[in-house]
């Protein structure tokens, strides 16, 4: 329970917006409410409050603009931060989850996760983690356990509570603060050291032998592989036992490097994706997600989705073209042309390939969080146009997030009033791509928006081939996102001379 007395209760108001509805759990320094939001009726967040001393105050701040910051489909999303300096509370305003956590599952189940499930469910903890890690300063979560991670009914798996996450800091020689919890954390985390990536990932080894085991250990003891589920593979006990060294030197030393092991095991193949042997063994880092939004109907989101698909095709391979829209017939006319199927005979899967591009058809948002499990390197969401709170959350939620408007003189600003709209997000990371734009009309944008990823896109009539022009933009576009192979290989024939 928390120690200091809650300022909330049934009814109170916060931020002059939220008002509380029930209490969601507690911790030691912390509450979690249910609210509503009085300014978008119906909409309901989880409202951390939790007692700071007034000489910690920055850290705070800091940490709450950190973790504001931060945007990954299996984090939940944090809105707002306020303070309230009388009573020394601070609230963090983030996204409700629906559904029960890991822990509650696990009792529910008797302890039972099915075995296809576990290997698929470490790669998702480890994408997230990867994300964290790889942001600059890196993000430590500190705190990966069964109760922080929640199941949606979809199956959604979120990492929640980032009560205890920090940024590292490469000067410390060990943590100012000493928190975990006892079976799930790292020993340095308790006066061994500074915790950074590798603590993470004694964390995941810890869940996983919880996991294979019934919830019974979390710790590798002697004689613990007696209790390890007898129908698991039996390539994950050495992974978790590398995982679970006590020297950090000694452990893997990064979550691409886990995701690569696990996904070398020949006993994993992610059959409910359809990836050939050749995609699986590739090199994989996670998966990133592209989500293009138009402005308005007619403004080529379908066109530039499908362009930029083909374009990481070339340069990366894995990649799935992802309808998130169920009304868009778009799909269904290109997968009659690809399957040689008359009009109305639809085939019963939603799923069909072109030029090694994956396209899903009319795709709901819980199958997207199942792609993120599978080995696609990238995933393109074609979300059309408008802004329903299930696809402006995917393109919010999104790595690289595309505003395609008309590059029309006189609809130019389309894009600059869905800005205005959506002032209260950031919008820091947002590409802006304008089809058949003169040079002006991106100068004139990039000068309104105070930002430099304006791009006019040339003309390209077929969107599934390749065109110099538009890979010239699209390189500007993502440069940093995927290797320039061909940089490499001049490079490579410099050198030879």
């Amino acid at each position: 329970m928390m120690k200091q007395p809650s300022q909330l209760e049934f009814g109170s108001i916060v931020g002059e917006r939220y008002r509380i509805v029930r209490t969601l759990g507690s911790g030691g320094m912390s509450r979690v409410f249910m609210a509503e939001d009085l300014k978008l009726p119906g909409k309901q967040w989880a409202v951390k409050e939790s007692v700071a001393e007034p000489q910690v105050m920055k850290l705070v701040r800091t940490e709450a603009e950190m973790l504001i910051s931060l945007s990954h489909p299996r984090l939940p999303r944090i809105v707002d931060f306020f303070e309230h300096p009388p009573s020394g509370a601070v609230y963090l305003v983030m996204d409700y989850i629906e559904g029960i956590t890991l822990e509650a599952y696990m009792k529910g189940y008797q302890g039972y996760i099915p075995q296809e499930q576990i290997v698929p469910f470490a790669l998702q903890v480890l994408d997230v983690l990867d994300y964290l890690h790889t942001r600059q300063p890196p993000v430590i979560y500190r705190d990966l356990k069964p109760t922080n991670i929640m199941l949606t009914p979809e199956m959604e798996f979120i990492l929640i509570d980032f009560g205890i996450a920090r940024s590292y800091k490469a000067e410390l020689d060990q943590d100012t603060v000493k928190l975990g919890t006892v079976g799930f954390a790292a020993p340095e985390q308790y006066g061994a050291g500074q915790t950074d990536a590798r603590s993470d990932l004694y964390s995941l080894g810890a869940l996983l032998l919880y996991l294979c085991t019934g919830g019974k250990y979390s710790e590798w003891t002697a004689g613990v592989e007696g209790y390890i589920r007898g129908e698991l593979s039996r390539h994950l006990i050495p992974v978790i036992r590398k995982l679970l060294r006590q020297n950090p030197e000694e452990r893997f030393q990064s979550a691409a490097e886990v995701i690569g092991e696990l996904r070398r095991s020949a006993d994993f193949q992610p059959a409910q994706q359809e990836i050939s042997v050749n995609d699986a063994s590739m090199d994989y880092a996670g998966t990133r997600v592209v989500a293009v939004l138009g402005v308005s109907a007619g403004s080529g989101a379908t066109h530039t989705a499908i362009t930029v698909s083909h374009y990481l095709a070339r340069r990366s391979r894995s990649v799935a073209l992802v309808e998130l829209h169920s009304t868009a017939k778009a799909f269904a006319r290109l997968q009659e042309v690809v399957e040689g199927t008359s009009v109305g005979q639809m085939s019963s899967s939603r799923r069909f390939e072109v030029d090694g591009v994956h396209y899903w058809r009319q795709t709901s948002r819980a199958d997207v969080i199942s792609l993120l499990g599978g080995s696609y390197r990238f995933i393109v969401l074609d979300l059309g146009s408008g802004q329903d709170n299930e696809r402006l959350e995917e393109f919010l939620r999104a790595d690289y997030p595309l505003v395609v408007g008309s590059g029309a003189e006189w609809r130019v600003q389309d894009i600059a009033g869905l800005a205005r709209s959506l002032q209260r997000h950031p919008q820091h990371k947002w590409n802006y791509c304008l089809p058949l734009a003169t040079s002006e009309a991106v100068r004139r944008l990039r000068k309104e928006l105070d930002h430099d990823k304006v791009f006019a896109l040339p003309f390209h009539s077929d969107p599934f081939e390749r065109d110099d022009e538009m890979d010239q933009v699209l390189d500007e576009l993502f440069r940093g996102v995927i290797p320039d192979t061909r940089r490499r290989r001049f490079a490579f024939l410099k050198r030879r001379r």
